[in-house]
């Protein structure tokens, strides 16, 4: 792998006190052109397999990495990977990537993101509901790539900064849809967003004339389980190095296949920040 820089201390505590950060230039021009017309491939297909279709003319897959390998340098981004490991640790893996478009719609015709539906939501909500929010720890983080220009009208995904240190949820004023300390993220198109499972957001209103397309990564400790159908067949690929392994799947074995100490999976990840920088990961 390219060796990135090591993470930087004034983003990470940015992130420990907003449950959110913009990593400026994160997403290279190319990785990002051939993922966008992957994205295109897929959402014309009739592939029904983790197709994922919700209200108001939501479309898109989970799993994605394992659909397109144009997915795949998002995996261990090395503009990413340093402040992931640093925000989490090094015992972590890919649960989920998310392709989403959302389409451009005129205000009177939203079933969702309106007063009496405003869409404001925490990830890993049974989490939640099992331990309850004030015993809810950073479990996760997603890593937003808009493959989709930005701009005022564009439907970003919205956010509450501080909100991931709530014990109750966001007020919303009655009559409106989004609470008063609600941003949405200044970036450009090869700028992302990292959110923790805790952060408060929605995805904001798209009047832009176009979709909206957004492919979001979220990266877990190894020991949640992956939110992904199982794709076995990944792990077979010869061009995948030990650290994409890792992060796609690859489980506590021996090199012969037989059961290695729990948590030896995490070595990959482990050896490398070691190599990256002398201070610890969480």
């Amino acid at each position: 792998m390219t060796t990135p820089l090591a993470p930087d201390p004034e983003q990470r505590a940015t992130f420990d006190r907003d449950g959110l950060l913009i990593l400026r230039g994160a997403l290279a021009p190319e990785v990002r052109d051939r993922a966008a017309a992957a994205a295109v491939r897929l959402l014309a297909s009739d592939r029904t397999v983790g197709r994922d279709r919700s209200v108001d003319g939501k479309d898109g897959f989970r799993g994605v990495v394992a659909l397109d390998e144009a997915f795949l340098p998002l995996v261990a981004n090395p503009a990413v990977l340093p402040t992931l490991v640093g925000l989490l640790s090094p015992n972590i893996h890919l649960m989920s990537s998310n392709l989403i478009s959302m389409p451009s719609l005129p205000d009177e015709q939203r079933t969702i993101r309106v007063p009496s539906r405003h869409g404001w939501h925490h990830d890993m909500s049974s989490t939640v509901a099992d331990l309850g929010v004030e015993h809810t720890p950073r479990l996760a983080i997603k890593v937003a790539y808009f493959l989709t220009d930005p701009g005022p009208d564009a439907g970003l995904t919205m956010f509450v900064p501080g909100s991931h240190t709530r014990t109750g949820p966001v007020t919303v004023p009655e009559g409106d849809i989004d609470p008063p300390s609600a941003i949405t993220p200044d970036i450009g198109p090869y700028d992302v967003v990292l959110f923790e499972n805790r952060t408060w957001h929605a995805g904001g209103l798209n009047r832009s004339g176009h979709e909206r397309l957004a492919v979001m990564m979220q990266y877990g400790y190894r020991w949640l389980n992956a939110v992904d159908d199982p794709a076995p067949g990944i792990l077979d690929r010869p061009d995948l190095n030990a650290v994409e392994r890792q992060l796609v799947g690859a489980r506590d074995r021996h090199p012969d296949g037989s059961v290695a100490r729990e948590g030896s999976g995490a070595r990959p990840l482990t050896d490398w920040w070691k190599h990256l920088t002398a201070a610890p990961a969480r």
